[in-house]
């Protein structure tokens, strides 16, 4: 949520690059209207937003019971302001100006926590995923992956062995506003199993739910 059209444009084609889906919100009505509307794995937050305060935004966004990773990014460098968004529920503070890759190693470790994986490293029979450097090997074989692939076995290996929600799914591949065809996500898992098979993990359909990325 980025009231500077010009940054959030960055952001965006920043983040995008490294397989992240993303929504820009410009106002702070329209950022807490997504943010109820959608099941966002993490949200960055700048405080200065028009029509709602970016702290109203999160205020609200705890207040509803929404657990998901807040990252606060603001020109803002008092230490009250640090404390108010902090104390408010977000998860960490950056300010402005600052590197891309700073950004994108906050927010790994903030997924990383968010899904239980404090190392990140994960290894799931034999396949080893490494979050920081975006690699994938399957018995210290580089697997070649392209940036919607990675994007998708990241989500299902941060819930291993659990059920993944299509629609979830495809909401944290895909951003808000992208034309995205029907069966997009089948291609994609399709293309996974191509690559994974026959060493690696295998990943199930569950019919009328989602898919599911064994434990080996």
């Amino acid at each position: 949520m980025e009231d500077d059209p010009s940054l959030a444009r960055g952001l965006s084609a920043t983040l995008r690059a490294s397989g992240y889906a993303t929504d820009i919100a410009s106002d702070g009505e329209a950022a807490w209207q997504m943010a109820s509307d959608e099941p966002y794995a993490l949200i960055t937050l700048d405080l200065g937003l028009p029509e709602m305060s970016g702290l109203e935004v999160l205020r609200k966004i705890r207040a509803a019971g929404n657990k998901v990773p807040v990252l606060i990014l603001t020109a803002r460098d008092a230490l009250e302001d640090r404390l108010a968004g902090l104390d408010s529920g977000a998860d960490d503070y950056m300010l402005k100006p600052f590197e891309p890759s700073e950004l994108e190693a906050r927010i790994r470790a903030l997924l990383r926590r968010a899904s239980g994986e404090a190392d990140p490293v994960q290894t799931i029979g034999r396949l080893t995923i490494d979050t920081a450097r975006a690699t994938v090997a399957i018995d210290g074989r580089a697997i070649d992956l392209r940036r919607r692939e990675w994007a998708v076995l990241e989500r299902l290996a941060a819930r291993v062995g659990k059920v993944v929600d299509k629609d979830r799914l495809s909401a944290e591949v895909f951003g808000y506003d992208e034309a995205v065809a029907p069966n997009a996500i089948e291609v994609y898992v399709a293309r996974l199993r191509r690559k994974l098979e026959p060493d690696g993990p295998r990943i199930r359909t569950i019919r009328g739910l989602g898919y599911v990325l064994d434990a080996q």
